[in-house]
């Protein structure tokens, strides 16, 4: 069984103190020297531009379907392309293989993207 020496678990309790103690110190100057404008409309709350009737007690708030639509466009679309890093990592021996297989990915991707513009997927009515 092995000891533990302090010097080497020094530089990860450095990170963790500057972690916790970086955010503590600006959410602190931001408090005290922040503008404090505590108007009705400010504190007022803000949905996409709509002034609710309820602002209290109803979660079951009518939303327009474009919102979800766009999401899940946004998603999928963003997911895609977190595959590209990995792939690029992975290919990096094998070159024209993976340069031919990330043309033909970005080519379904724009594809999808075009199709999604062509139905008119991100216009709001």
């Amino acid at each position: 069984m092995t000891s533990i020496d302090f010097l080497s678990i020094l530089p990860i309790l450095i990170t963790l103190l500057l972690a916790m103690a970086i955010p503590a110190v600006f959410l602190t100057l931001s408090y005290y020297l922040g503008p404090k404008n505590n108007h009705p409309t400010k504190l007022s709350p803000y949905e996409c531009g709509i002034p609710t009737k309820k602002t209290v007690g109803d979660a079951r708030h009518r939303f327009h379907v474009k919102f979800y639509l766009v999401a899940m466009f946004f998603l999928i679309f963003d997911v895609e392309v977190l595959f590209l890093l990995p792939w690029a990592v992975w290919f990096q021996n094998d070159l024209q293989y993976g340069i031919i297989s990330m043309f033909i990915f970005i080519g379904i991707l724009f594809f999808g993207w075009y199709y999604l513009l062509k139905r008119g997927g991100l216009e709001w009515e």
